[in-house]
């Protein structure tokens, strides 16, 4: 078992989510920055797919039942194991009754911490991620909960992984469409030529931005279409809204553009009061 002792902002179960449901209205879900918490599970020797927390702005701290093998990625925090420090991207040994302290990014939202063995709380439709929008998984995480780990028996056979520092003005890479043709001509070009400021709004379900607003060319809104994870939607006051792994599975305002698959982990780390730039290709 492992304890929650402090939670931070917001502490939840991840996963790679639960594909596959989105004709019954489930969301993929699972963790935000998925990049991340695949190298948190290589380092340990789980499976890239094993359950890990994944915590929102650090200021968490928990403690271990028993002797394990740990690594946080992500967010860059200081990662301190009863007062002493230790490296992010890499295999920790923690001792039985120790207790891990997480502090605050220095940049970036999200930091990730996976346990050898990885958690082993209740599965829902095959996923152990917590989903924010549909109520699907483990209730966020509070202090005092306790989350039980399994076993491998793969060997860690890495010592540190080198991982690029998160750009103070993250460039994220856009294909335009599939709705772009509801705005003006100009409209891409003013995504794409000025910068962004992420809202105090944002969450797990989409990064809502502040800036110049995109101008339709047509009234009226679409009727539901299917949505994917990186659409930048705009509602009727022009601000893009990029979606995370929590979004709907279907919407009706429309698509200017979609974020290409290897921005999303930037995407995840999109912190509020931050400043993003998109970029066509």
């Amino acid at each position: 078992m492992i304890e929650i002792v402090r939670p931070g902002a917001l502490a939840t179960v991840q996963d790679l989510g639960r594909p596959g449901f989105a004709h019954l209205g489930v969301p993929r879900s699972g963790a935000a920055d998925a990049a991340s918490l695949r190298l948190a599970n290589r380092l340990v020797g789980n499976p890239e797919g094993a359950a890990c927390i994944e915590f929102t702005l650090g200021n968490a701290a928990v403690r271990f039942d028993a002797p394990a093998w740990i690594a946080v990625t992500g967010a860059p925090l200081d990662l301190r194991l009863d007062d002493r420090r230790h490296g992010m991207n890499a295999p920790i040994q923690i001792n039985g009754g120790a207790t891990l302290n997480l502090g605050i990014p220095a940049s970036g939202l999200r930091s990730y911490l996976a346990v050898r063995g990885g958690l082993t709380c209740d599965e829902t439709l095959g996923s152990r991620s917590t989903d924010l929008l549909s109520g699907l998984g483990p209730k966020p995480l509070a202090q005092g909960d306790r989350i039980p780990t399994g076993a491998t028996d793969t060997p860690i056979c890495v010592d540190q992984a080198p991982v690029p520092s998160i750009p103070d003005v993250p460039i994220l890479h856009i294909v335009p469409g599939p709705r772009d043709d509801w705005f003006d001509d100009d409209a891409l070009t003013v995504l794409t030529s000025e910068p962004y400021t992420v809202s105090q709004d944002s969450n797990r379900v989409g990064v809502r931005l502040d800036g110049p607003s995109l101008v339709r060319a047509r009234e009226g809104e679409l009727s539901s279409e299917g949505m994917v994870t990186g659409a930048v939607q705009v509602p009727p006051d022009g601000k893009p809204i990029v979606f995370l792994t929590d979004h709907p599975t279907t919407g009706g305002y429309p698509v200017i553009a979609v974020v290409r698959n290897r921005d999303l982990p930037l995407t995840a780390q999109l912190r509020p009061g931050g400043t993003v730039r998109f970029r066509q290709t």
